[in-house]
């Protein structure tokens, strides 16, 4: 599974990085063919609450799915993106299986 980490506007550091890695790495006990990991961090609005855009998307074979949230921190928006895209990973094995 092939990662990439995209940070616009400001410099990611190395923890954040490792942070996303770990959870990211987790997508794949769900489901094992993913191909390839895009995450891309936005800082929107510098100096406001809510200013954090993460977005991640999977590529799996036949299929990609994106999610997009904007949060506080990259970590909270991290966590939520992952939790969403393992219900779509989910859903989208089980659709495989009844084929």
């Amino acid at each position: 599974m092939e990662i990439k980490i995209q940070s616009i506007h400001f410099d990611a550091t190395e923890k954040l990085e490792a942070f996303i890695e770990k959870k990211i790495a987790k997508l794949e006990k769900t489901y094992e063919d993913i191909q390839k990991v895009e995450v891309q961090l936005k800082v929107v609005k510098p100096a406001t609450a809510q200013n954090k855009e993460t977005s991640v998307t999977v590529t799996v074979p036949g299929s990609t799915f994106h999610v997009e949230k904007v949060n506080d921190t990259f970590e909270e928006g991290i966590d939520l993106c992952v939790d969403s895209l393992k219900v779509q990973l989910q859903k989208n094995k089980e659709k495989l299986r009844e084929y």
